[in-house]
């Protein structure tokens, strides 16, 4: 290269790097403007609401799927064959103990009963007679006996049909619902046919539904259970009346009933459930509202409120464990104490650090003392 390349070469280099400097003092200059215009302005602040954390008597809870059962369920089967002759089976309505819902044909049977009706008045017509010829010695004790035997056959023919003639009359056998039925006139039922369900009507419903076999051998009569039915916001309770004595070898589960008292909320038999069961010991619980859980990748949290050295009061994300949903309240297990003041609704919107501004009037100056006194 020539001395003159060499020197153009120079200067081109010193040219480049009085532009970078100068471009570098400007930037510099800018940055430090911006520090100065931000370090005038205040600290960005977060309003929230804020609760204090309670305890609470907290008992685990597993869930289970139920089925709704009537506490009287039957198949309504017809026992003898037979024409039918009269319907009273209206899908829906509710019949009393006792109302007739199919009678067959009995006909035959009415006309048989009148010749044993018959057969037994001459019966006993007979055994008078042969009782006062005994009296006068006139007969035998043979005579007298075999006359009272002949009574008793002509009585027991005719409870006889009197009993065919009761079952070809089917009524309710307690109070009830009646179920879908396609039964008509003139219908020839064979033995054991189908005629329709009935569901009791009563003041209550049983729940069956199953437990692990570690949960039922805590599980006693009497205790309450809550039965969550869809479509329902809050749950129905229930108690539990009885427990299977054995546990199923293929699932080990054991089955247990609940009753619920009280027609009127009771979901319809055959309905589907969720059985809320408890599970071991109550034990003391804190509790917050569930719009103060945050959760995220790393875990379950929420965000403590507290004063800092300066008086400023700001927010501190607390990992926590949470449980389970006590109403409009979750469950915290461990990481957070009682009486700690924690954000509620507004949460979403903090970070570890940030000010906030407590909103709401209710309990203002309560939160301030106590955020004070934990300076």
């Amino acid at each position: 290269m020539t001395r003159r390349g060499w020197f153009g070469s120079l200067l081109l280099l010193v040219f480049i790097i009085a532009i970078g400097t100068s471009l570098g003092l400007q930037k510099y200059a800018s940055i430090q403007a911006k520090a100065e215009a931000s370090a005038g302005q205040p600290e960005p602040m977060e309003s929230v609401t804020v609760v204090s954390a309670r305890e609470i008597e907290h008992r685990q809870t597993t869930t289970s799927i139920g089925t709704v059962l009537a506490l009287r369920s039957i198949t309504l089967k017809n026992e003898l064959a037979g024409t039918v002759r009269h319907v009273t089976l209206i899908p829906g309505q509710i019949v009393n103990k006792g109302t007739v819902l199919v009678a067959l044909d009995v006909s035959v049977e009415e006309a048989d009963l009148k010749a044993q009706e018959a057969q037994a008045a001459l019966a006993k017509s007979v055994l008078n007679r042969r009782h006062n010829l005994n009296q006068e010695l006139a007969t035998t004790q043979e005579e007298v006996d075999r006359a009272r035997a002949d009574l008793d056959i002509a009585l027991a023919q005719i409870a006889r049909t009197r009993a065919i003639i009761a079952k070809k009359t089917i009524c309710a056998p307690f109070q009830a619902r009646v179920g879908i039925a396609d039964v008509h006139p003139g219908q020839y039922l064979d033995e054991g046919t189908q005629l329709t369900t009935l569901q009791g009507v009563g003041d209550a419903v049983h729940v069956d539904f199953t437990v692990a076999q570690q949960v039922a051998a805590d599980l006693r009569e009497g205790l309450s259970v809550a039965v969550f039915v869809a479509g329902q916001a809050s749950p129905i309770a229930a108690r539990i009346v009885a427990l299977d004595a054995r546990i199923d070898p293929t699932t080990r589960n054991a089955m247990v009933r609940a009753r619920i008292d009280g027609s009127d909320q009771a979901p319809a038999p055959g309905a589907s459930v969720r059985v809320q069961v408890p599970v071991g010991p109550s034990r003391i619980a804190i509790a917050v509202p569930v719009s103060a859980l945050r959760k995220g990748p790393g875990g379950d949290q929420v965000f403590v409120i507290q004063p800092d050295d300066h008086g400023k009061t700001r927010a501190h994300a607390r990992q926590v464990e949470s449980g389970a949903m006590v109403g409009d309240e979750i469950v915290i297990h461990t990481g957070l104490s009682a009486d700690e003041i924690v954000a509620a609704s507004g949460s979403f919107k903090l970070r570890d650090g940030v000010l906030v501004a407590i909103t709401g009037e209710q309990d203002k100056e309560s939160r301030s003392s106590r955020l004070l006194s934990r300076r």
